[in-house]
């Protein structure tokens, strides 16, 4: 297959490439169904495919669209892998099992959203909600500016934001947005005061494919910051698991070439998150040795990505807007998360399947 027809121009599209790719491998795709419909009426799915003996004791999880929009890319990788023979062939002979999940979030996915239809962030969502959420004082201070009543912004807000930047940094406001925050429900990186859909589904799924293994890899696919075409690799479990971040970086860091960062360090493109959802893997799988990655693959300035962050869901907030201006809205988010050029793309799917096939390496 050649690697830009892996690539969808819609989550019709790549769910459509998804199960066509698996029946060719002759697998079996199980579908856990949405409760909503999808932007053009079609129906929505986390759909899960296992290549290999469902009782291995190695497991390589691979997921796209934990971030809706971002599964432009993570399918792409997804569908490649299971056109790839050779990774096949691979898996097998290292007696590895293959869990594709696809479409985490597959409602934003489809409806060019970053968020869940609950507007959640679902990896800020994996929190104990019988205790008190994390408070973030600095994302209720700035709210009324990210989201002004009237878009685009005018001279006043663009300048607020400048001097904001200018007073605390670039580093402080991104932390300040995307670091979750569950007061406004309206507000961006909402991490919600309950489960979403997609957080007890993905619990249901690990319940039932994922309690044979041993050993779990999981590689989680995104998109949204760094230089285009760029990879961070970051350890996703906590940082207290240090022997898990040195196997990973073992497997991963190509001896140094690509070496690990942890989420929200300051080496990181991303800021320090809370309500991570790599958690549900130690709560469903403690049977397991756990190595989690998150691969980030670059797309645009960080200025320009929270910009279509703030235009979507401000567009959100007001469902009344004009149609032409709601299609320039969710172009501009979708050009944020993925880069629809050849070039781009041959970069992710290579580094995909890099990591893909150091899952398990010694």
């Amino acid at each position: 297959m050649n690697t830009q027809d892996a690539f969808s121009s819609s989550y019709k599209q790549a769910r459509a490439k998804f199960t066509e790719a698996a029946h060719a491998r002759q697998l079996k795709v199980k579908s856990y169904i949405h409760p909503q419909l999808g932007r053009d009426g079609e129906e929505l799915a986390i759909d899960v495919v296992m290549h290999g003996d469902a009782q291995a004791d190695k497991l390589l999880i691979v997921s796209s669209a934990c971030h809706g929009v971002e599964g432009y890319c993570g399918s792409g990788v997804q569908i490649n892998a299971l056109h790839d023979t050779a990774f096949q062939a691979h898996c097998d002979a290292n007696k590895i099992s293959v869990l594709y999940l696809h479409a985490l979030n597959p409602y934003g996915f489809s409806h060019i959203r970053r968020f869940t239809h609950e507007n959640v962030d679902l990896n800020r969502n994996f929190q104990d909600f019988t205790k008190p959420l994390p408070s973030n004082p600095e994302y209720r201070a700035i709210h009324p500016l990210l989201l002004p009543k009237k878009w685009p912004p005018n001279w006043v807000n663009k300048t607020a934001i400048a001097l904001h930047i200018a007073r605390y940094g670039m580093k402080a406001l991104q932390k300040a947005i995307s670091g979750g925050q569950y007061e406004i429900a309206d507000g961006l990186f909402y991490g919600g005061i309950a489960p979403t859909w997609s957080n007890l589904t993905l619990r249901q799924i690990l319940q039932d494919h994922a309690q044979h293994a041993k050993q779990l890899a999981w590689i989680d696919l995104h998109t949204g910051l760094g230089e285009a075409g760029a990879c961070e690799r970051a350890f996703a479990g906590p940082a207290s698991e240090r022997v898990a971040a040195a196997r990973a970086q073992m497997w991963w860091g190509n001896a140094g070439a690509t070496p690990l960062t942890f989420i929200g360090d300051e080496n990181s493109v991303s800021s320090p998150l809370t309500g991570l959802m790599w958690q549900v893997a130690y709560d469903e799988c403690p049977q397991a040795e756990i190595t989690s990655l998150a691969m980030e693959f670059g797309t645009q300035p960080l200025l320009m990505v929270l910009e279509a962050l703030r235009a979507e869901q401000w567009l959100t907030n007001h469902p009344e807007t004009a149609p032409d201006k709601a299609q320039a809205i969710k172009q501009q988010l979708r050009d944020a998360f993925y880069v629809d050029t050849d070039d781009w793309k041959e970069k992710i799917a290579a580094q995909g399947m890099q990591a893909l096939y150091q899952a398990f390496s010694s």
